[in-house]
């Protein structure tokens, strides 16, 4: 009997596709990193996400491109070996893989230290593997399941914002901050220099990441090449709206940045300072909820893109290319996900999250590239509107996320860099030194399966 081929199973709307990309954005993600941005930024949080807003348009639209010529899972890896090069594209995937591998572990650190704050009996390593036992489980189970818990998640996440910013508008009016809803001070500062809001949209593009995410789904959804295009540019509309207007209002009830306790938990304290003792509970739950749901999507897509590696046998393919014939899910990646999380029983939130940056921006600056030599150089697209979409476009965003790049802190250029060099030597050994091309994916059993 022959054996069949076992694939990816295509059951994924726009709806879905963007509910899980806002899922792994975690919109909550704003309060949670409000008062590090406010200290960087001098008070000037909103206008850091609107220059973050601006450069990851640009790059959502080159994605959205990328996914329309390469509907397949592997995100950044498989369009920069595709349309630049094999061996540049290992390197852009082991960039990635800075983000996706570390980040889920990363958010089930930081909800762990939050329960721990609120449970000061338990210790922090229970909640750390309680996090990453049950986000495992679902994540085998499948897909599917995936999609409806976060749907409830996302419902609750969306509620405690719209609380807040109420309890904020109420609060400002009744003389709290400012004391009025309409000013330009959260936006501009005389005495604020524009490189200190340069340097907090550096921390601020770290709450869009997500958007990018929902293109290792592509062989799980319906018609990818209309549908993931439409789902990034409107996750990171809705994401960057969100996290404008949330500062915004933040902003208004606290414009002195120096007066939090602990900026790690500002939030925290305007959210008890306007709500109370029962809002910062509910504040509190929240946020748990949102790191479950963020963590949950964030195994889901690291899992799919070292699928796509191992496919390739740049990873080992025996382990790392195995579907799961029943669930139709990576099951060995979802585990290998779940160890790698682990780490989080021996290390702390800032070395951990030094390493997610480098490789988001090396993400973002090689799929923009990728855009101008498959659209422009390779298929010799140059007419008028294709200079713009092709060319300019991509280019505007190549300077933009390089312009935050070199903006990261000293901890995440050089953890980066160590970790780009550990890459480099093991895609000598794979080449056998450049005599060898890594294996590639076959596209067109893809795009036709």
């Amino acid at each position: 009997m022959e054996k069949q081929n076992v694939s990816l199973n295509r059951t994924l709307t726009l709806s879905a596709v963007v509910l899980f990309g806002l899922a792994y954005m975690t919109p909550m993600i704003v309060f949670g990193i409000f008062g590090v941005l406010a200290e960087t930024t001098h008070g000037l949080v909103p206008p850091a996400y609107l220059i973050g807003l601006g450069a990851m348009l640009f790059t959502a639209f080159s994605y959205g491109k990328m996914v329309q010529a390469f509907p397949v899972s592997g995100s950044a890896y498989t369009y920069t070996r595709k349309a630049i090069g094999p061996r540049l594209g290992f390197m852009v995937g082991w960039s990635v893989l800075l983000d996706y591998l570390f980040l889920p572990m990363v958010i089930w650190l930081i909800g762990a230290v939050y329960l721990h704050s609120a449970f000061p009996s338990i210790p922090t390593w229970v909640w750390i593997l309680a996090f990453i036992l049950v986000t495992t489980v679902i994540n085998i189970i499948g897909i599917n399941s995936t999609k409806n818990i976060n749907f409830i998640l996302m419902i609750f996440q969306i509620l405690v914002i719209l609380i807040f910013i109420v309890l904020s508008i109420v609060s400002v009016l009744n003389g709290l901050g400012t004391g009025t809803l309409f000013s330009i001070a959260p936006f501009y500062q005389t005495d604020v220099p524009f490189s200190l809001v340069i340097a907090g949209a550096s921390i601020a593009c770290y709450s869009f990441l997500g958007f990018d995410a929902v293109s290792t789904l592509s062989e799980e959804t319906i018609e990818p090449e209309k549908t993931i295009p439409k789902a990034i540019i409107l996750i990171t509309l809705l994401g960057g709206m969100i996290f404008i207007g949330a500062s915004y209002f933040i902003q208004l009830v606290q414009p002195d940045y120096n007066a939090f306790v602990n900026t790690d938990s500002a939030a925290l304290e305007i959210a008890k300072q306007i709500g109370g003792n029962l809002f910062s509970a509910v504040f509190l739950a929240g946020l748990i909820i949102a790191q479950f749901t963020s963590g949950m999507s964030a195994q889901t897509s690291a899992a799919r893109l070292i699928y796509a590696m191992g496919r390739d046998s740049v990873l080992p393919k025996k382990i790392f290319g195995y579907i799961n014939p029943n669930s139709r899910t990576p099951i060995l990646n979802v585990i290998f996900i779940g160890i790698v999380g682990l780490l989080a029983l021996f290390l702390d939130i800032t070395t951990s999250t030094s390493f997610i940056n480098f490789g988001a921006f090396m993400t973002f600056i090689f799929v923009n590239l990728s855009v101008i030599f498959h659209y422009f150089i390779n298929e010799n697209r140059r007419s008028g509107k294709d200079i713009i979409f092709f060319l300019i476009f991509p280019l505007i965003g190549v300077i933009l996320d390089i312009g935050l790049f070199i903006n990261l802190d000293k901890n995440a250029l050089v953890l980066g860099s160590i970790w780009a060099t550990i890459g480099f030597f093991y895609l000598l050994l794979l080449t056998k030194f450049f005599r060898e091309a890594p294996p590639e994916l076959d596209i067109q059993n893809d795009l036709a399966g």
